[in-house]
């Protein structure tokens, strides 16, 4: 991959869920410890993970509002719980603690060494307002300049106006600002309708159906010039 196309970006957003953090050790697994106490058996994490990815696929419209979130919930739990709106508050904050979650390996320095080389670096997320916090609480809130919520925005990648805004809030022009997600259809293909170039992350992958994709956050530093003549410790 030539980093020949890159010597415009001066930014470099970021999706955040699968692409900074993941749920830990699985969303299945926090479910089942949060509804413990309202269920005469603990559930299966992994029957959880399943139909948790079978309601996330058939989801069609969803806009991350509480609603939204209380309705795959209802989903995942079919045939597990009569009743998960019982415990869906308690599901629904446990998602806003760091232990929840855990930060993937190559995050923290690959930010702090794009930080260093005068990159400004931004978030853009489909998520909620437990976004904010979460990220303070895990330590990342302090690398981003700017950070785009969707229920903020008021728009859902792939949706133009949430990179638009982004742009805005960094005062660069979009092809100056390289966004990097797990979604091809969200994080690919959304930002480039906006004239931002875009990676692919697929942690361990080999495809090559998508041209650029990183097989690690950390391929971003070959890809990206010092700004301003700053050095590097690579």
């Amino acid at each position: 991959m030539s980093s020949t196309g890159f010597k415009k970006i001066r930014a470099v957003t970021f999706d955040a869920g699968g692409t900074l953090i993941e749920p830990w050790p699985s969303v299945g697994h926090v479910y089942a410890a949060a509804a413990r106490s309202h269920l005469s058996e603990d559930a299966d994490p992994e029957a959880l993970n399943r139909q948790f990815r079978d309601a996330w696929e058939k989801r069609g419209s969803f806009d991350y509002s509480r609603e939204s979130w209380l309705d795959l919930v209802r989903q995942t739990f079919r045939g597990i719980s009569s009743d998960p709106d019982l415990f869906f508050h308690e599901l629904y904050d446990r998602f806003e603690q760091p232990d929840a979650w855990r930060i993937y390996d190559d995050v923290i320095p690959t930010l702090e060494l794009l930080q260093e080389r005068g990159f400004k670096l931004g978030v853009i997320s489909n998520w909620d307002e437990r976004l904010r916090p979460l990220l303070k609480n895990l330590g990342l809130a302090k690398y981003f300049d700017v950070t785009t919520i969707s229920v903020e925005a008021g728009a859902t990648k792939p949706a133009a106006q949430i990179f638009q805004q982004t742009l805005e809030n960094l005062g660069l022009p979009a092809e100056s600002v390289l966004h990097v997600g797990d979604s091809t259809r969200e994080d690919y293909l959304g930002p480039q309708q906006v004239g931002m170039p875009s990676l692919l992350v697929k942690r361990g992958s080999t495809q090559t159906t998508v041209p650029h994709i990183l097989a690690s956050l950390s391929e971003i530093l070959a890809l990206l010039p010092n700004i301003d003549g700053r050095q590097s410790r690579l």
